[in-house]
């Protein structure tokens, strides 16, 4: 049994012709992401940007070897322990470059101007083109690492093996059709599972796999069949989920620090104000809570009631003081207390921060035989948890959230608009057609073919924004049509999609390369 499970991890989704450099499969797989051209362009992808628009602050590039040191750091921790190892083997196994492959791979799929692009052609993906599984970063990274990347000897992704496949899957789920039962449907749904409340209708929130890509799923997840459940993560995409955790809440927030993004003041108010009046915020109605949120402290006990509603299975309060209270004293009161000013000085304390706090965090992964619906068999202790959810707080309140962002998200977000509904008129322009990039060309008769195969087989899959089914030649190029757009803008740097609509609109005489040398 445990040959046939290693030999089924091992199995590629294409027989090897290339030579790599190594023979062992897992590390050709790491390989293979790291010599893609998808991972080259996460160096020109933001996640977030200056206040003035003028500078780069944070790209994916930088977050993935960050998130991939630490996913290999928890898979041989775990590994070390006789008990841990035992449980894991139970489980479906643990390789540390699996682990570290998936980790470099999680973020291939995100596109220009990070979260706010996805939100963007999410929307125009659905509600302009009909296409019911929209946009989805995740999804899209399958779709990339197993359809429209071309470096793996078949040439129809990377033909990597299946359990690097099934380690990128964060949300092992379509949005609405696989598996069966869909895991939104459960009492307590898988985080991500939930459809949006503002979106009712559309499926879940978060997903892994369009349904071009099923047979892939199906195909990757099925050494792992009885080991875990249908809708649970393998141990190895646990393990790349926290690693991303833990990267997001500390090694982000020590960049925005570097750059003069998060200030001490803020930080520090809104701790220590919580810290001191917990017992009067808590007597405090939501409603009101939610009216006064930019007051220092309020914000904080919003997110200790949402974590109650969300996460009741390892809530609990004194962990979330204490963990409050440890984030002021070597966060705030710590490293923001002074300002980085490029010095050897502030260098080692943004070193000793890192080297603190992922010593703390990682020494807190365990592995659970039956996790919650809400967590993957790889998680951390409760401390370290709630440590997490603050630091992850700080981010999000005091770098994502500033009121300065927004002129230049709406310009984004304009921009995104504004650069699909180009191409897409190039596209129906007969005249013009023949001239289109040769990526986008073949990006249409990739999709033509994938989206007439599913028309024949299964059509069932192919409903529309409005619930009816999808029928016809015409319709069906148009869906093949929208997919391929949304794929060659999601393909763009930040740099390629502004250039790319100048060329478009006329506003630049410079040639426009689809290259991913940035």
């Amino acid at each position: 049994m445990e040959s046939d499970l290693r030999a089924a991890r091992r199995d590629n989704a294409a027989e090897a012709v290339w030579p790599d450099l190594v023979r062992n499969p897992f590390r050709a797989d790491r390989d293979r992401i790291v010599g893609s051209p998808f991972f080259a362009r996460l160096g020109g992808v933001t996640q977030v940007v200056s206040a003035d628009g003028a500078g780069l602050l944070h790209n994916r590039l930088t977050h993935s070897l960050k998130v991939a040191q630490v996913a290999r750091a928890i898979a041989e921790r775990l590994l070390s322990s006789v008990d841990s190892a035992e449980l894991i083997g139970k489980l479906g196994g643990l390789d540390p470059d699996v682990a570290e492959a998936a980790a470099l791979a999680h973020d291939l799929g995100h596109p220009p101007f990070g979260h706010l692009g996805e939100q963007v052609l999410d929307r125009i993906a659905r509600h302009r083109f009909g296409l019911a599984d929209g946009f989805e970063g995740n999804a899209q990274t399958f779709r990339i690492l197993t359809t429209t990347d071309v470096r793996g000897p078949s040439a129809v992704g990377l033909d990597l093996t299946a359990a690097v496949r099934a380690a990128v899957l964060k949300y092992p789920w379509a949005r609405l059709h696989r598996p069966d039962p869909h895991p939104s449907a459960l009492r307590v749904p898988p985080r991500g599972a939930a459809e949006p409340a503002e979106a009712p209708g559309t499926g879940s929130g978060k997903f892994s796999a369009y349904t071009t890509e099923l047979d892939d799923l199906e195909h990757a997840r099925a050494p792992f069949a009885g080991l875990v459940e249908p809708w649970q993560q393998t141990v190895e995409a646990s393990v790349m989920d926290t690693a991303d955790d833990i990267a997001y809440a500390i090694h982000d927030l020590q960049d925005f620090h570097r750059i003069g993004v998060l200030q001490h003041a803020p930080v520090a108010a809104e701790l220590g104000e919580w810290l001191t009046h917990a017992e009067k915020l808590a007597g405090r109605g939501t409603a009101e809570l939610a009216a006064a949120s930019r007051r220092p402290g309020h914000a904080l006990e919003l997110l200790r009631r949402r974590m109650h509603a969300k996460d009741s299975w390892i809530v609990d309060d004194d962990a979330f003081a204490d963990a409050v209270a440890r984030v002021r004293a070597e966060l705030a009161d710590g490293l923001l207390a002074s300002a980085f000013d490029g010095s050897i000085e502030s260098e080692q304390a943004i070193a000793a921060f890192s080297a603190r706090w992922t010593a703390r965090l990682t020494d807190g992964v365990v592995v659970l035989p039956s996790p919650t619906t809400r967590s993957g068999h790889v998680t951390l202790r409760p401390a370290q948890w709630h440590e997490v959810q603050v630091l992850k707080f700080v981010h999000k309140q005091f770098v994502l959230l500033r009121p300065e962002l927004a002129l230049h998200q709406r310009g984004q977000a304009g921009l995104v608009t504004t650069l699909v509904d180009a191409l897409d008129s190039w596209l129906g322009d007969r005249d013009e057609v023949f001239r289109l990039p040769r990526r986008l060309h073949d990006l249409v008769e990739l999709a033509h073919a994938e989206f007439s195969e599913i028309a024949r087989q299964a059509p069932q899959l192919l409903v529309g924004a409005t619930g009816e089914p999808v029928h016809g030649a015409d319709a069906v190029r148009g869906l093949a049509r929208g997919r391929a757009v949304i794929d060659f803008v999601s393909s763009l740097t930040d740099r390629q999609a502004v250039t790319l609509l100048d060329a478009l609109s006329g506003r630049s005489s410079q040639p426009w390369s689809d290259s991913f040398v940035l």
